[in-house]
């Protein structure tokens, strides 16, 4: 069970865009790296390619950041929280550190 999951609300820690609050778009395949929608956009330079209806230009593309750089954002106390796991009911569920509610 990974503490951070795609729809979760994080804000960003460290880097170039801290203190942005968005939500996960994709965990990358290895577990440590998160695509989060409007942090850490690059200018990419795409080259026209008409057999696949490419026009071609500069587009702006969501990359990668380390899944290190951010923390889970807890909209109870508009704080960057940490993230335990508790067994309710038996099941495992993720739970914050700071309060002990369990993460919707």
């Amino acid at each position: 069970m990974r503490k951070i999951r795609k729809g979760d609300e994080v804000i960003v820690i460290a880097g170039k865009d801290k203190g942005k609050i968005a939500q996960v778009q994709q965990v990358v395949a290895d577990g440590q790296k998160i695509i989060i929608d409007g942090v850490n956009v690059v200018k990419k330079h795409v080259r026209p390619n008409p057999m696949k209806n490419i026009q071609g230009g500069i587009e702006s593309k969501n990359m990668p950041i380390d899944i290190s750089n951010v923390a889970i954002y807890n909209s109870e106390t508009k704080k960057a929280d940490r993230i335990g796991f508790k067994v309710e009911g038996g099941e495992k569920v993720r739970v914050f550190k700071s309060n002990g509610k369990v993460v919707s």
